[in-house]
């Protein structure tokens, strides 16, 4: 019985008398393609990864293609079938990168993880891939997500491997932990609690999330007016969810502030380059 071949993969389109060639390339990259051509591939082992990332492979949506490419881990160490735990890009107007378990969003990428991962984002497509971050010729970088639901990115040298990120590291990782208004904190003997952020209190409000069940909300002290307005800044902190936020590109921070401050719905606003203090406003509303 056939379970697979090559005839729904032909382009009728060209001559069909020529010769269909399987190739593995020094990328890793498993391909099929006409003899004649180098370049066009009529399938790709790249455009559907499994539970690892290559220097090379895309993560993300693909426009042309039709496809969103995910991470999958392995059912257990010793299991290969496809687990429960998922990487997935998300394509909001700063994309980044979500674990899911079984189809429940848990974590979500911090500022770190844009450090060693290339991010494109255009009407074509949204995808992360490696940066090659590294002079030496006999290593390669590989992302991976564990079947135990973890993300790690290892350098391979020679046949040593060294583990150079680990995600997530703590309780303050879990996605929406502390709810809204709060943050999470570290203090000085390792312990992580929520926060409230200034300006909010814990109110008698409940409600349920569906990580911590039912907790108390943080919750305005005072409503100032729209002319009045305060804001605090807070450093080494994960940015909120994009999704509903005003992007602009080629805003510096002195000017992003100001468009927060003249509007009366602002809430927040942000560097998008938090590394450099570069271009880019992120304004709440």
């Amino acid at each position: 019985r056939s379970v697979w071949n090559t005839t729904n993969l032909i382009n009728h389109n060209i001559n069909i008398k020529e010769s269909l060639v399987a190739e593995l390339l020094d990328n890793g990259n498993f391909v099929l393609r006409y003899s004649n051509s180098k370049s066009f591939f009529l399938w790709e082992s790249f455009d559907y990864p499994t539970d690892t990332l290559l220097p090379g492979m895309k993560l993300g949506w693909d426009c042309s293609k039709k496809l969103n490419k995910n991470l999958t881990s392995w059912k257990s160490l010793k299991d290969p079938s496809s687990g429960s735990y998922v990487f997935a890009i998300e394509t909001w107007k700063v994309s980044h990168g979500l674990i899911l378990d079984q189809s429940q969003l848990r974590y979500r990428t911090d500022s770190t993880y844009s450090s060693f991962m290339n991010i494109t984002e255009t009407e074509e497509e949204v995808s992360h891939s490696l940066k090659n971050n590294t002079t030496n010729v006999s290593s390669i970088s590989i992302l991976q997500m564990t079947y135990i639901g973890s993300l790690r990115l290892m350098e391979l040298v020679g046949e040593e491997m060294h583990i150079k990120f680990y995600y997530p590291n703590d309780f303050c990782d879990i996605y929406n932990v502390c709810g809204d208004n709060s943050y999470c904190n570290f203090n000085n003997k390792g312990r992580q609690n929520c926060l409230c952020i200034e300006g909010f209190q814990l109110g008698h409000d409940q409600y349920v999330s569906s990580l911590t069940k039912t907790k108390k909300r943080c919750v305005k002290k005072s409503y100032s007016s729209c002319h009045k307005k305060e804001f605090k800044k807070m450093k080494n902190m994960k940015l909120p969810d994009t999704q509903y936020t005003t992007v602009e590109t080629k805003v510096g921070f002195e000017e992003c502030e100001k468009k927060c401050v003249m509007s009366c719905n602002c809430t927040a606003f942000a560097n998008m380059d938090i590394g450099t203090g570069g271009l880019g406003c992120l304004i709440w509303i």
